[in-house]
């Protein structure tokens, strides 16, 4: 019987011993694990409060990624302030550089590089307009902004419009205000644009209505743009990869 005893003391010693160390070595993986979770998830943390806290060029809602150009573009307001565009953080046309007039102001960019290889009004005669839209080289990103009243443009200004993509440059009626920003050449209906229509009753001018506008972020690998602001959220981006 007494040794009996001792036999169970053993036992239990050697159990309560097991248990121990069974305990110890989850603890330590448990431990490990909250611990990777945490450095993660901080890790993650500094990336977007770095990337919301860079200034976000041309004042758009968020910051463009890397490899991206962002741009803004703001209509006329009725006929006594002009438009604004705004290309990678430059002012490219507005009524401080005193080069918009009415009618339509565009810019058109290297898509590739980012250049600004011209910038002009577009309000002489339709065959100047239709000369200098055709020459448009494909994978250049244009931006249009419409200036006290657009409504001259002809049915072939307007097709060729279509053709780059807007749906709503075969509408445009007297003094209605339109944003428009593409790249040229690929096949699709990617775009960024906005049309605000005027009614005497709700133009926030007299005879015009509020101004129309624009972001966004053209990557300048031809083929990729981002619609709408640039989340830090992954998941959450309006991603369009296209490719001609």
């Amino acid at each position: 019987m007494k040794y009996k005893g001792v036999l169970n003391l053993v036992a239990g010693l050697i159990i309560l011993l097991i248990i121990w160390q069974l305990t110890s070595f989850n603890s330590v993986d448990i431990a490990a694990e909250v611990d990777g979770y945490d450095d993660n998830y901080h890790s993650k943390l500094k990336v977007n409060e770095g990337l919301d806290s860079v200034k976000a060029k041309c004042g758009v809602s968020k910051p463009c990624r890397p490899g991206h150009f962002a741009f803004r573009i703001r209509s006329g307001a009725a006929n006594t302030i002009g438009p604004k565009i705004c290309f990678e953080g430059k002012t490219i046309m507005s009524t401080a550089h005193n080069n918009v007039g009415g009618g339509l102001d565009i810019v058109v960019v290297n898509g590739q590089t980012g250049v600004v290889e011209n910038a002009r009004i577009l309000n002489g005669s339709p065959q100047e307009t239709l000369s200098f839209l055709r020459d448009i080289k494909p994978g250049m990103i244009v931006l249009v902004a419409s200036f006290d009243n657009a409504n001259g443009m002809t049915d072939e200004i307007r097709n060729i419009f279509s053709g780059m993509g807007s749906s709503k440059a075969r509408s445009i009626k007297f003094r209605d205000n339109w944003v428009f920003a593409v790249r040229t050449g690929l096949d699709s209906t990617l775009h960024f644009e906005k049309i605000t229509v005027t009614d005497e009753k709700n133009n926030l001018y007299e005879g015009w209505p509020e101004t129309a506008e624009v972001e966004g972020c053209f990557s300048s690998i031809v083929g990729q743009a981002y619609l709408g602001e640039v989340r830090s959220d992954e998941r959450q981006e309006k991603t369009f990869v296209l490719d001609f």
